[in-house]
């Protein structure tokens, strides 16, 4: 089934739904230099939405090249250079090192004890 077909009539018949009860109701809309009287709700609400989807346009584009960015980068194993086992022993090494219990001070001032 298209679920996606649903949806939208859905949406719109929302939509329609708040149009017809709102076809009566009328606001005044004050730019600061100029007043619109008698504009209906439906439309200021619309016009809204609207400049809304504008505002967030750039952001949904930003979203969509860095996911498209990152998605080139990690298609595959054709760009990175090939892992052989000493570079594996280094890292595993690396890691163990940073793992090990450090050292602490010794209080009377001796040098370093191993802190077991």
């Amino acid at each position: 089934m298209p679920y996606r077909l649903i949806i939208v009539i859905l949406i719109f018949a929302v939509f329609l739904v708040f149009i017809t009860f709102n076809l009566d109701n009328r606001c005044d809309i004050n730019f600061g230099f100029t007043k619109i009287t008698g504009v209906p709700v439906f439309i200021t609400v619309f016009i809204s939405f609207i400049l809304g989807l504008f505002c967030t346009l750039p952001l949904a584009i930003h979203a969509i090249k860095k996911h498209r960015k990152h998605k080139e980068l990690n298609t595959g194993q054709i760009y990175a250079a090939p892992i052989d086992d000493k570079i594996k022993e280094d890292a595993a090494n690396a890691r163990k090192k940073f793992f090990q219990k450090r050292k602490k001070a010794d209080p009377s001032g001796g040098g370093y004890t191993n802190n077991e």
